[in-house]
């Protein structure tokens, strides 16, 4: 595992993986980078390993076992509640794939879940306007050949 961006480049970190647990300590290292509140686009091919990488962000905030941490593909929103620098967190992973229109996306009340203690991470958010407008950034993981991973990490300003 690589991280190719240096902190000091900005708000575009990238990291390369090459199996499932450097995913998930990947996911592990964003925590420091990510500062509540946030909704963040979580974007990449089926079977890129999201859901991996957020097994490791949820370890970080000692809200969940990285096995616990589940697709939430047919239940739509997974909550967790953590800890971030001694402050509690709240922690939500949210799968879109099967939402078709803004008004059922409307009843996940993606409001209140923006807490200012929120991480909000959606699986195929940019399917949405809404979603896309109110994102504060966004995580690509890009496969580059068997389990090697490139994850990008934009964070807007």
């Amino acid at each position: 595992m690589t991280n190719t961006a240096p902190p000091a480049e900005g708000r575009i970190h990238e990291f390369k993986t090459q199996s499932g647990a450097d995913t998930v300590e990947v996911g592990r290292k964003l925590v420091k980078l990510l500062k509540p509140p946030q909704l963040l686009l979580l974007r990449g091919e089926l079977g890129t390993g999201k859901t991996t990488l957020v097994k490791g962000i949820a370890q970080a905030l000692d809200a969940a076992e990285p096995d616990e941490v589940t697709s939430p593909t047919f239940t739509l929103i997974h909550e967790y509640d953590g800890t971030r620098d001694g402050q509690p967190v709240k922690l939500y992973h949210l799968d879109v794939y099967r939402l078709e229109s803004e008004r059922q996306l409307e009843t996940l009340g993606l409001d209140e879940l923006l807490t200012p203690n929120a991480l909000v991470l959606v699986e195929w958010g940019d399917k949405f306007k809404s979603i896309k407008k109110r994102a504060t950034g966004e995580i690509l993981i890009t496969a580059e050949g068997g389990d090697a991973r490139k994850i990008t990490v934009t964070l807007k300003e």
